[in-house]
């Protein structure tokens, strides 16, 4: 059975408690001196979740088996709802359709994928959301809001595409919430009922998918 991918939440009474963010890689080499080099290895950062934390009932911990044993543990990926890092802007707030630009027009593409800056002085950091929660996406060109009819989204790429393509210069902005595409970082749930009655946390990795 190959990779793939389902388009379904983790669920979502267990998702409040988990645990997470993005990690990035780097090595820093440190001189006799004491002078430091440091150097990104990755280009784009990854983001690891603990799903265990949420689990604090018998009936939620067989909610993540199920869920488990239907994924084939870390074959099939899955989304997941990061309470910390979920819209175009700030949590608290209703996504806007000026949040983020993804894209200028040339006059003749007409997709664009969405994207959420982070930053904006020294190094602003781009990345890319492929999994947008459907009726959430706003879309603007220079300022003012599209109709919905103006603009088709692809819930599972993050891709929108326009009716008409942007004029030359024009500024393509859109306002979203979105999910993190996962998947289990482990084959195999090593659960301690003892533990578990006892009150111990199980610990159920995630890790981010990324292209």
């Amino acid at each position: 059975m190959p990779a793939g991918f389902h388009e379904v939440r983790f669920p979502l009474d267990v998702t409040p408690g988990g645990r997470g963010g993005p990690e990035w890689r780097t090595d820093v080499v440190t001189l006799g001196s004491g002078a430091e080099h440091r150097n990104a290895r990755w280009a784009q950062s990854r983001r690891r979740y603990d799903a265990g934390y949420g689990i604090k009932t018998l009936d939620a911990l067989h909610t993540v088996l199920v869920f488990f044993e239907e994924r084939r543990g870390r074959l099939f990926g899955f989304r997941w709802h990061d309470r910390m890092d979920c819209r175009s802007g700030a949590p608290s707030r209703t996504p806007a359709f000026t949040d983020q630009r993804i894209g200028t027009g040339d006059g003749a593409a007409r997709t664009f994928q969405l994207v959420k800056s982070y930053g904006t002085g020294y190094a602003p950091y781009v990345r890319r959301i492929a999994k947008p929660l459907a009726g959430t996406v706003s879309v603007g060109l220079d300022g003012a809001a599209l109709p919905a009819e103006a603009f088709d989204v692809d819930t599972a790429t993050g891709r929108v595409t326009l009716a008409q393509a942007p004029q030359a210069g024009a500024a393509v902005t859109a306002g979203f919430a979105f999910d993190v595409p996962v998947r289990f970082d482990t084959d195999a749930l090593g659960i301690d009922f003892a533990a578990f009655s006892a009150g111990v946390i199980p610990a159920i990795p995630l890790v981010e998918i990324l292209d």
